[in-house]
């Protein structure tokens, strides 16, 4: 769901710092995310993330700025006021409770009618599918159960705001691919706003309508996930998220409509201008899955091709990944989508080949 101008502060942070004794787990940080919103902070340990999902569920306080939600500054207010509910990455759910009474536990501990908690606990069954097991104990349940009636419980209160740390960490990997879009499709028919935080990329950008990459206490880039991909605006995070090929370089030539630029190995012809200066060091980021391998040399005989020799290969069953030693020792990593079952000429170990790729396909970096 994108974001609107008109609805764009539903939750604001403003200059937001968190200093333990000097060290700042999180500096200076600001956002905006809309109502509806799915966002994600994404980034490795220790970065921050944590640190300022808890600030938002009050468990911590700012040493500097403030969060505004729906119009109210949340300064002072405890975790129990504040109109949101935070789900945890061990779920937290009551050994000795059933599913149905796990549910309500919020409900009545707010003084919520008997006869609104039955109907609300029914209505987040149903939700998430449960029904049936509204009379078994959260141990009766698999991980992917549990993880519902988690989110059941978070959602029954009807919070403004929900907080989801590390979701889906406590499951398998095939399990929490399964419940990635089944967790959004439910977030969205609630029409919730949802911050999550994360350090599995895949995770962030199934799951999110806008990322936050994270590292030292600051955002490096705010973006649909599709944009931080495609074009980051930074070598880190052109190095965090995906796969990458960095290849460090100097500008040659700098023209409205492509540049230049020389690398150990092969000249980049990009298809746009980057506004520098010639001589300047840059980075060229290429991704994997948009380099062409082949035995024959391009046509193009200058630009954005390099010659190697491979010298490991990778079989995940839908692409196959290539490690082409290049000429100054570095290494090239190329994704090709397997697309037929049998080839005649398969590439293999030590074979030489040539990867080209598009004047299109990179991005120039600059810090």
């Amino acid at each position: 769901m994108a974001a609107t101008e008109a609805d764009a502060a539903f939750l604001r942070i403003e200059g937001i710092t968190k200093d333990f004794d000097g060290y700042k787990a999180v500096n200076d940080v600001s956002l905006d995310i809309a109502k509806g919103e799915i966002f994600a902070l994404l980034g490795s340990s220790g970065c921050g993330k944590s640190t300022l999902l808890r600030m938002l569920a009050g468990f911590e306080t700012p040493t500097a700025g403030r969060i505004v939600l729906a119009g109210q500054d949340l300064a002072g207010l405890p975790p129990y006021e504040r109109p949101m509910n935070m789900m945890f990455q061990s779920y937290a759910l009551f050994p000795h409770l059933s599913v149905a009474d796990n549910i309500a536990f919020g409900l009545r501990r707010q003084g919520t009618p008997k006869a609104e908690v039955s109907a609300r606990v029914d209505a987040m069954l149903k939700l998430v599918q449960l029904g049936k097991y509204a009379k078994r104990k959260p141990h009766q349940l698999s991980g992917g159960q549990q993880q519902r009636v988690a989110l059941a419980r978070s959602l029954a209160r009807q919070p403004q705001l929900l907080l989801l740390d590390e979701p889906l960490g406590a499951l398998d990997k095939k399990l929490r691919e399964e419940t990635q879009i089944e967790l959004v499709n439910i977030i969205e028919s609630v029409g919730v706003t949802c911050v999550m935080v994360t350090h599995d990329q895949e995770e962030a950008m199934t799951m999110a309508s806008r990322v936050a990459v994270m590292s030292e206490g600051r955002f490096l880039q705010v973006g649909p996930p599709h944009e931080i991909y495609e074009t980051p605006a930074t070598r880190f995070v052109a190095d965090f998220i995906g796969n990458v090929n960095l290849m460090d370089g100097t500008l040659d030539v700098d023209e409205a409509d492509h540049c230049v630029i020389g690398s150990a190995d092969c000249r980049h012809y990009v298809g746009h201008g980057i506004t520098g200066s010639p001589g300047m060091a840059v980075t060229v980021a290429l991704r994997p899955e948009k380099i062409h391998l082949s035995r024959h040399a391009p046509a193009d005989g200058e630009f954005n091709h390099v010659r190697g020799t491979i010298k490991e290969m990778s079989y995940f069953g839908s692409f196959t990944v290539y490690h082409l030693q290049l000429a100054s020792g570095a290494t090239l990593k190329v994704s090709q989508a397997n697309t037929q079952r049998h080839r005649d000429d398969e590439l293999t170990w030590g074979d030489e080949a040539w990867a080209h790729w598009s004047r299109t396909a990179h991005v120039v970096l600059t810090q």
